[in-house]
C-alpha cells in the first residue's frame, strides 16, 4: 500500500517535529515546510495528499495561502486542515468558508489530530475517482464543483455543498448529528449540534425542485438519512 504523503506548513519546528513523529508511527510520509513559499515549491513538486497548515506565519499567511490554493484549479482538490492557536467561532468559519476541510486548535493530541486527518481523507478519497454522482435527475460533479437537478444549476453555500456531497457518497445510512458534525465540519467542538439543523434546512430547500428535498430525510430520535427510497420511518 502507498504510503499517502502529508505536507505540514508551521514556522515553528518543534511543532513540525512533534507532527512527523505521530504521522510517521501512524504510517503517512511527511513532508515540511517553515513557509508558504517553501511549501508552495512542495505542493508543486510532489501534490501531496493532504496539508496541515498553520493559521499565522510570517509572510504569507496560512490563511492566504489556503485561500490561494483553493483558488487554483490544480491545487484546489488538495484536503487542508487548518493549525491555529486561535479558538474564536470567526477564525473558524472564515477558514472553512475559504474551502478548509478541517479546523483543530493548538494544543492538541497527536491522537485527536490522526483521528481527524483519516477522516478527511477517506472523503477526499470517496471522490477521488472525480466521476459526477446522479440521483434521480440530481447531479453533483466533484471536478466542476456544480450541483445540477435536470440540468438546472442548483446555488449551494460551501457547506452545503460538503453536506450534499457527504449525503451522496454515503446514502441509506443514518448519521447522528454529532456524526455529521464530524465526518463535515471536522467534529470541531465550537460547532453546536444545532449548526447541523441550520444547514439541513438550507440544503433542503436549494433542493425543492422537483421535490428533490424529500431525499435529505429526518430519522426521528436517531439524525439525518439520504435516500430515494420512501421509508415511513423518514419525517
Amino acid at each position: 500500500m502507498v504510503e499517502k504523503k502529508i505536507l505540514v506548513v508551521d514556522d515553528e519546528r518543534a511543532i513540525r517535529d512533534m507532527l512527523r513523529v505521530a504521522l510517521e508511527m501512524a504510517d503517512y510520509a511527511v513532508l515540511e515546510a517553515a513557509d508558504a513559499q517553501e511549501a508552495h515549491q512542495i505542493v508543486v513538486d510532489t501534490r501531496p495528499d493532504l496539508i496541515l497548515l498553520d493559521w499565522m506565519m510570517p509572510g504569507v499567511s496560512g490563511i492566504e495561502f489556503a485561500r490561494r490554493l483553493k483558488s487554483q484549479e490544480v491545487t484546489r482538490e488538495i484536503p487542508i486542515i487548518m493549525l491555529t492557536a486561535k479558538g474564536e467561532e470567526d477564525n473558524k468559519i472564515q477558514g472553512l468558508e475559504i474551502g478548509a476541510d478541517d479546523y483543530i486548535t493548538k494544543p492538541f493530541s497527536p491522537r485527536e489530530l490522526v483521528a481527524r486527518l483519516k477522516a478527511v481523507l477517506r472523503r477526499s478519497d470517496s471522490l477521488s475517482s472525480g466521476d459526477p454522482i446522479t440521483v434521480e435527475n440530481l447531479c453533483l460533479d466533484p471536478t466542476s464543483h456544480r450541483v445540477t437537478i435536470a440540468g438546472m444549476p442548483v446555488q449551494l453555500g460551501p457547506t452545503e455543498y460538503r453536506l450534499l456531497e457527504f449525503f451522496l457518497t454515503h446514502q441509506e445510512r443514518v448519521y447522528s448529528r454529532n456524526q455529521l458534525l464530524d465526518y463535515v465540519w471536522g467534529g470541531n467542538v465550537y460547532v453546536e449540534e444545532r449548526t447541523v439543523d441550520v444547514h439541513i434546512r438550507r440544503l433542503r430547500k436549494a433542493l425543492k425542485l422537483e421535490n428533490h428535498d424529500r431525499l435529505v430525510q429526518t430519522v426521528r430520535g436517531a439524525g439525518y438519512r439520504f435516500s430515494a427510497k420512501f421509508l415511513a420511518a423518514a419525517e
